[in-house]
């Protein structure tokens, strides 16, 4: 037993590498790059720490450059959720009653690894089997993910030190326990930094997990569990198995010891899980904890008294850099009939100079999107657009996969402010706007706060101050990370705690305190020192 008080010191946020030509890091990227392409590799799922081999081998394979393989994965069934629960278990006998501090270690351990030996194998690892520029792989896989491990055992501290009053006679305490059971963490495609975070916060926290990462990522998830083994991460604590969802997933969520969900990823899927939960609840031993940060339709408002440089710097960066495949990226867009035409001149300009390729070319700002299904849902909507009279496509629109799944950024001009491509979701390169007329200001921010289902993130983009405060008002529910004169995309860990409600999710704010307690189960602790030894109390006296 350790006779002191642990203290985690307050971190700093990860430096961000800029990848410039003539950089050490640049050159150091590019080698790792060359490495992952010449040498194939083979990933099993890891379960209670051992290497387990299924025999159903998937490709895997970059969505820029569709005839290389970059090795291949062994596919999980039911089989290996049902082992993955089971060393799930027996592991959190021992991780769940290790002392806090220890655990905290761990990752304080895994972010000083990812800072250093492995920043370049896991952010060539994400740009090839995900797409990415090297800077979108850099402010992902190594600078959020290293927050992640860096800033989550400090907010644990948070968490322990949240005890209650006591008195001179009493003293009272609280108790964080881990949940009762195992969690499941099923994480998404678009970010190895969540897929990272989404299974290791619960299990700072002292619960062991069962990660399902999704099948176009299995690649930086390998490097995330062998990044943890070499931090300290017992064996049986995470558990990686990859697979299909509709396989994997109704054995574990069936499970009576299922203690939590832990989930980024479509709102379909979260509300399919919450319903296999909650249609037969009383089966679990607890309820289990549900979590999760789903869709979005995220959006830039721009007022007549906004910059026209920053909206149009906003909007490129925000709708088009990792091919509009984030949950924060705007894909809609109001602006007012009175700037438009400024707007407009100066947007196509820049779209004018944007590059799409493969990843290994960093003069290209876009790459491609992540698969076959993605390319058919996204072309979709463009075509829908192309023949729908209300809407004009003013610029892309082109696209092609002969090679890569490519598609050209693409702006939409929308008559009707509630068409289909200003309501629904469509998670690809593609901005759909409304213009409208300067003086309906305030009727066009209710337009914004009803027109879709999801409040994730937003903007306002405005020099009126008064705009900014009305906007701010008026869009308070439409989204859980709100903006003024920004982006609506990266949110960094300790700085803007991120997640949505409505359809985006729960809320629950990954990169704060927040999310971390959701994985506790406070136990309060009452201590008497001098007990009363008579039940009768004063009032019951004689007169």
């Amino acid at each position: 037993m350790f006779n002191g008080i642990f203290h985690i010191r307050k971190p700093q946020n990860e430096p961000v590498l800029s990848y410039a030509p003539g950089s050490k890091e640049r050159d150091e990227l590019k080698a790792a790059l060359n490495d992952i392409l010449n040498n194939q590799i083979e990933v099993p799922c890891i379960i209670g720490g051992r290497d387990v081999s299924t025999g159903d081998l998937v490709d895997m394979n970059p969505p820029h450059d569709l005839k290389k393989v970059l090795g291949q994965y062994h596919r999980a069934g039911v089989k290996e959720a049902e082992l993955a629960i089971d060393a799930a278990n027996e592991a959190k006998i021992e991780w769940s009653e290790m002392q806090w501090s220890s655990r905290a270690t761990v990752l304080l351990k895994a972010a000083e690894l990812l800072s250093g030996k492995y920043r370049m194998i896991l952010n060539a690892a994400t740009m090839l089997c995900m797409s990415k520029t090297c800077h979108q792989a850099e402010i992902d896989s190594a600078c959020e993910l290293i927050d992640f491990w860096r800033f989550n055992p400090y907010f644990m501290t948070n968490v322990y030190d949240d005890q209650p009053i006591s008195t001179k006679d009493v003293l009272n305490y609280m108790e964080h326990r881990p949940l009762e059971g195992f969690v499941f963490a099923i994480t998404p495609f678009n970010f190895t930094s969540i897929a990272g975070n989404l299974p290791t916060a619960p299990a700072l926290m002292g619960n062991a997990v069962v990660w399902k990462p999704s099948s176009a990522a299995v690649l930086p998830a390998y490097y995330i569990m062998k990044v943890l083994k070499e931090a300290g991460m017992p064996d049986g604590v995470i558990n990686m198995i990859p697979g299909p969802g509709p396989v994997i997933a109704p054995p574990i969520l069936n499970h009576l010891d299922l203690g939590g969900v832990h989930f980024t990823g479509s709102t379909y899927v979260f509300s399919t899980i919450w319903f296999a939960i909650g249609s037969d609840i009383r089966k679990y031993y607890s309820y289990p904890r549900i979590v999760g940060e789903t869709g979005g339709k995220d959006f830039i408002f721009t007022h007549s008294s906004a910059d026209i440089e920053t909206v149009v710097a906003a909007v490129v960066r925000g709708a088009f850099e990792y091919q509009g495949q984030k949950c924060s990226a705007p894909s809609r867009l109001y602006v007012p009939d009175s700037i438009w035409p400024k707007v407009k001149k100066r947007l196509l300009e820049e779209i004018s100079t944007i590059k799409v390729g493969d990843v290994c070319d960093f003069g290209n700002y876009m790459n491609a999107v992540i698969d076959k299904k993605a390319f058919s849902t996204i072309t979709g909507y463009i075509e829908f657009a192309r023949k729908d009279p209300n809407m004009d496509i003013i610029c892309g629109g082109t696209y092609d996969d002969s090679e890569g799944y490519f598609i050209q950024p693409t702006v939409v001009v929308s008559k009707d402010p509630r068409s289909r491509l200003m309501c629904e979701e469509i998670f690809g390169p593609v901005i759909t706007l409304y213009v409208y007329p300067e003086k309906q200001f305030d009727d066009t921010l209710q337009l914004c706060n009803t027109t879709s289902p999801y409040a994730l993130t937003g903007s306002i983009f405005a020099q009126d101050r008064f705009a900014i405060e009305k906007a701010v008002k008026s869009l308070r529910h439409a989204a859980g990370n709100f903006y003024i004169n920004d982006k609506p995309t990266g949110a960094v860990v300790g700085q803007q705690p991120f997640g949505g409600s409505r359809a985006s999710g729960t809320n629950d704010k990954a990169g704060s305190w927040l999310n971390l307690e959701r994985w506790t189960s406070p136990r309060a602790i009452k201590e008497t020192f001098l007990p009363p030894t008579d039940y009768r109390y004063p009032f019951l006296g004689k007169e």
